[in-house]
């Protein structure tokens, strides 16, 4: 059996954080193969502007659907306005998530020189920046999926969770965003396992290092755009010496939606350039 873009052909496919750097690589690939793409976000006017962009890109219409992905009710209404313009959904992308300076701490270790200041510290995270990321990336995966995936149960269709490689190796710094990331892993395995006799398959993307808005502050230097330090440690961890190019998550994307991985569920892929597989000797 080939890959093929039939596959995804006139599949109505929801990406959350659909306006997000990764989540605009994906819309566009789906609609380039022919979907059809209803992209979610909770401000009206920056999902207005992104769909706007990627239909003219396209030359093909994105539905446009203003939700929280942590607000049950909303996205109800959502799925509402989906399921009259493009019918019923066959594919969930769940890709809002991202990290917080409100939830990092500012050492990556603490030691007898810093330990007077535990301000810099897991100690001196903020609760509620700590809770906020947590529950976007784990709770934002639960909630969309319990409301968009009831489409699928009986007649087919394909949950792709977005998780990272903070799930299998947790990065100092951030304690919130790798937490939610590993919950992310059990939680796709939990639910491949529970929807499998209904026909819905339920997979996860972990991507290696990509610049996205939420880690850039991190990599790389704001003021001259050089790698930080931190950056510097993750190409030295990543065996192929360089960071991630979003379109290059898009075949494993496809993979996951197509009936070539039918017989998949319940498997996290990383595409990482080696960085998970490297001990670093």
């Amino acid at each position: 059996m080939e890959l093929s873009f039939a596959d995804v052909k006139d599949k109505v496919c929801v990406v959350t954080g659909g306006c997000g750097v990764l989540g605009c690589v994906f819309s566009q690939a789906l609609l380039d193969a022919g979907a059809k793409v209803a992209i979610l976000d909770y401000k009206q006017g920056r999902c207005e502007e992104c769909a706007r962009g990627l239909a003219a890109k396209s030359g093909k219409p994105v539905l446009c659907v203003v939700g929280n992905v942590l607000d049950k009710e909303s996205l109800i209404e959502a799925k509402k306005q989906i399921n009259e313009q493009l019918g019923k959904i066959d594919v969930l992308l769940n890709g809002a998530g991202g990290n917080s300076p409100k939830a990092t701490c500012a050492n990556e270790f603490l030691t007898t020189e810093n330990m007077n200041d535990l301000s810099k510290s897991f100690f001196g995270l903020d609760i509620e920046g700590f809770r906020n990321v947590f529950d976007l990336n784990f709770l934002g995966t639960v909630l969309p999926t319990m409301v968009f995936a009831e489409d699928m149960v009986g007649r087919g269709g394909s949950v792709i969770n977005i998780s990272s490689m903070n799930a299998f190796r947790p990065l100092t710094k951030i304690p919130a965003y790798s937490a939610a990331k590993a919950s992310v892993n059990n939680l796709t395995e939990w639910m491949a396992v529970h929807f499998a006799k209904a026909n819905v398959r339920v997979n996860a993307i972990a991507p290696g290092f990509f610049l996205t808005n939420q880690n850039r502050f991190l990599l790389t230097d704001e003021k001259t755009g050089e790698l930080t330090a931190r950056g510097h440690k993750i190409i030295a961890g990543t065996p192929m010496g360089r960071f991630g190019e979003p379109e290059e998550l898009i075949g494993t994307l496809f993979f996951l939606i197509s009936d070539i991985s039918k017989f998949v569920t319940g498997v996290i892929v990383p595409v990482d350039g080696g960085f998970n597989a490297y001990s670093g000797v």
